[in-house]
Formats: structure tokens, sequence, C-alpha cells
């Protein structure tokens, strides 16, 4: 008899050597919310816990078959885009997520560590902007991120127009936008769940010490593992950012440049406890 399977997550995104942010710190997150993890890979990255030194794109036929293989073979509960590094590839998963429009999709397109890639990055905006926003469930945006989105379809402003870009997304086809990093108190981090009512809800957690590399990875994979499940986006948001804020307290320094977030933080604090 066949055993019943965790939920399958497919994510797309850069694999990264250190394990903090793409590919590796999907998997991980998915593995901790008790899920199994699926990987189409769109890039490769060169890079340490400091920084992000270069990158190598796949090219598109090759992440269109990593991942027509697998959606042909397994049944899929969430699917989860990241990091895509190339206008062709932004191209090639839009086409192959709308041929699966009954499977949420969470995206998390940034990476702010990556390399700047000057007028193509303005493109690739569009192109996430144009192809991916109105397919996804769950948008996850830093709030300078929404900002800098923002201005492929506004001139830069002065004003606080955080609300108005926010519903914006919305009216494109997304149905959640959670933006991370608004404004609140400066002692804490503050992030704001959007859907078509406007907010819905706001959370506030306290602002932890240091550097942290693969923070927003980790959130943005918790909330795909939680949809994945079944759970409504509001509780996945707030459940994810209390799973990704206990990553943090208890990250790693693995090397000489940022923390790494600890997600399986849970099972050593269960393997420290005599009473377990």
């Amino acid at each position: 008899m066949q055993n019943q399977t965790s939920p399958l997550i497919l994510t797309f995104g850069a694999t990264d050597p250190v394990g903090a942010v793409g590919i590796q710190a999907d998997l991980a997150a998915f593995a901790a919310m008790g899920c199994h993890g699926l990987s189409v890979i769109t890039s490769i990255l060169i890079a340490d816990t400091a920084r992000i030194e270069d990158i190598q794109v796949i090219d598109a036929d090759w992440v269109a078959d990593q991942a027509r293989v697998i959606l042909e073979d397994m049944p899929v509960a969430a699917l989860k885009v990241g990091a895509v590094a190339s206008i062709e590839n932004v191209s090639v998963i839009a086409e192959i997520v709308s041929d699966y429009p009954d499977i949420p999709l969470i995206l998390d397109p940034f990476l702010s560590a990556m390399p700047d890639q000057g007028q193509d990055s303005e493109d690739m905006l569009i192109a996430i902007r144009e192809l991916l926003i109105p397919q996804t469930t769950l948008f996850v945006a830093s709030a300078v991120e929404l900002s800098r989105l923002a201005e492929t379809w506004r001139e830069p402003s002065s004003d606080d127009m955080l609300a108005v870009d926010a519903m914006r997304i919305i009216e494109m086809g997304c149905e959640y936008l959670l933006v991370t990093g608004t404004p609140g108190d400066v002692h804490a981090i503050n992030n704001t769940l959007f859907d078509e009512s406007g907010a819905v809800r706001n959370d506030a957690w306290p602002r932890l010490p240091g550097s942290f590399s693969g923070a927003g990875s980790t959130l943005s994979a918790t909330m795909a593992a939680m949809l994945s499940s079944g759970v409504d986006a509001p509780e996945a948001a707030f459940e994810a950012q209390e799973f990704t804020h206990a990553a943090l307290t208890n990250a790693h320094r693995l090397g000489m440049g940022k923390l790494v977030p600890d997600r399986y933080f849970w099972a050593r604090e269960q393997d420290e406890d005599p009473t377990q």
C-alpha cells in the first residue's frame, strides 16, 4: 500500500552554496514545515556569507524542461517563484504556472544581494509585473522593493505611496501582498498584508541585532508550505512571520559575513529538553 506523502512544493530559484537564500533555503523551510520540496534551478550563485559575487543564469529551455518533467509526474500542492535571473526565465515560468491555475503561487522574486544588472533590472521588473503578478496568490516584497517596482508605472515620489502601490498590485490580479518593512515603531520590524479590501493585518516583531541573509527566503517559503497545507493566507502570513523571527533569533554565524537563519531551531530545542 502506498504511503500518504507530505505536501509537495515546487520552487523556482537560484542555488546558493551557503544555503542562506534561494533553493537551499526553500527546501530547508519546506522540510521544517513537514513538506517535501521539489526544485527548478534558474541560476547558480557564487557566494559566501558576506555577498553574492557572481551569477550564472540557466537557459530558459532547461528551466522549462526541469519543471515540466516534475509537474507531469507528481501532484504539486504549491508553487513558489524566487529569483528568476533573466527575462526569458520570467516568460517561461509564467507560461508554465498558467497551466496550473488552481495551484497556489507564492512570488518572492527579489534578492537584494544580487549584482546590479542595469537596464536589464528594470526590464525584469516589468516582465514580473506583467507576466507573474497577475497569476500570483501571495506576493512578498519589502517596502523598498515595492517602491522600486512601482516606478515601472509611475514617477518617483517623496510622498508615502505604499498603500496606493500595494492596491495597484492587487488590482493587477494578485490575491494577497505581504509588504515587509512598512512604517512603524523603529524598534520593530513591521509587516503589512493587503488584499482587495486593503490592509488586512499588520504585525510587528522586535528588531534583532545583527545582519542576516535569508530572512525573506525563509518567510516566503514558510508561507508556501502553509498554503500547500490549506491554511488561509492571513493565518499563513502570521505563522510564517512567527517562524521566521524564531529562526532569526537562533541564527547561525557560519562564516565571517551575515548571520544565517536556523530553520531547525525547534529540533535542537527538543534535543536539549530532558523531558522530551
